[in-house]
């Protein structure tokens, strides 16, 4: 099921999806008459999808693309990835244990 943003919302696009067997799950732009509704349980992800790529830009070497082969890359991918997961346990806050 291919998710896109507005920008990818045109006749023809929605055309080759459902001739391909596969179903349109993106928001109409404003100018479009007949609005479709999306499917928020299924759109809601993508949202956290694009902020994960937005923060992997901010590593310099990822963004300009430095490493040479593909298997370099590949583990500074994972080595950025790795940073965002351990930052986000960091700063969450630990439940109170309870006294006894």
């Amino acid at each position: 099921m291919p998710l896109a943003d507005q920008g990818y919302d045109s006749d023809a696009i929605r055309q080759d999806m459902e001739a391909s067997g596969g179903v349109a799950v993106m928001p109409a732009r404003r100018t479009r008459r007949g609005r479709d509704t999306v499917d928020a349980h299924i759109y809601a992800p993508r949202n956290r999808i694009e902020r994960c790529f937005n923060r992997l830009k901010n590593a310099c070497r990822l963004s300009s693309r430095y490493d040479k082969t593909a298997d370099s890359y590949l583990g500074f991918a994972q080595i950025a990835l790795i940073r965002l997961w351990i930052r986000n346990f960091v700063n969450t806050p630990q439940p109170a244990r309870p006294t006894t």
